[in-house]
């Protein structure tokens, strides 16, 4: 697998392209997590809902149980002290419910601030990259192949400018049905510089 070109420039470029993608798909999750975190905060409110209710709760109901000990009027003091244990419990699912509504906005948000960019990313630095990884792989082994030349030199004649062509040869096409060594191994050479390999010597 050809991950960078033979060709300093071209090289040098997806170096530095591919450390620029990494660090902006980098700072969009950290900008997410971000984003999360200062969100979910906001469930501390609900935290302090839920103690006060379940302290509360708890409160009511030991008063209510320990003055529903009182002989004769026990069992009637203790009604509005269940009633207001129970508004307690009432109040700490009420701060639970909270917390889980903020903790659902913060995922929402966090996610959808970081994948979207990242996505974006992704289709229009590592889709070019993959793609030319691809071309560089099946030009090298082109090469490697009996007629691999004369391959990449009719793949030249089709994909390539017609004034890189011409100024191979003015017959470029005439040049390489005749099988000219020189002309053949000069396109594929202009074929294999678009796909980021270099034809060794020899």
């Amino acid at each position: 697998m050809k991950i960078y070109s033979d060709f300093a420039g071209r090289r040098t470029r997806q170096i530095i392209g591919d450390v620029l993608a990494l660090a902006a798909i980098a700072l969009w999750v950290w900008f997410g997590v971000t984003v999360f975190t200062l969100v979910n905060g906001l469930a501390v409110f609900g935290v302090q809902m839920e103690d006060a209710g379940v302290g509360f709760e708890q409160t009511m109901a030991e008063v209510g149980e320990n003055l529903g000990g009182v002989p004769l009027i026990g069992p009637g003091i203790r009604v509005p002290f269940d009633g207001a244990s129970a508004a307690g419990g009432t109040l700490a699912e009420a701060g639970q419910a909270q917390q889980d509504a903020v903790l659902q906005l913060a995922l929402t948000l966090g996610i959808g601030t970081a994948v979207l960019p990242v996505l974006m990313i992704l289709i229009v630095w590592l889709v070019p990259r993959i793609l030319f990884i691809r071309r560089a792989g099946r030009a090298k082994a082109v090469v490697q192949a009996d007629a691999g030349m004369d391959l990449l030199a009719l793949r030249a004649l089709t994909t390539q400018k017609l004034s890189a062509i011409t100024s191979i040869d003015a017959d470029a096409l005439g040049a390489w049905r005749r099988g000219e060594p020189d002309v053949v191994r000069r396109l594929a050479q202009l074929e294999l510089r678009a796909s980021g390999v270099r034809l060794k010597e020899g």
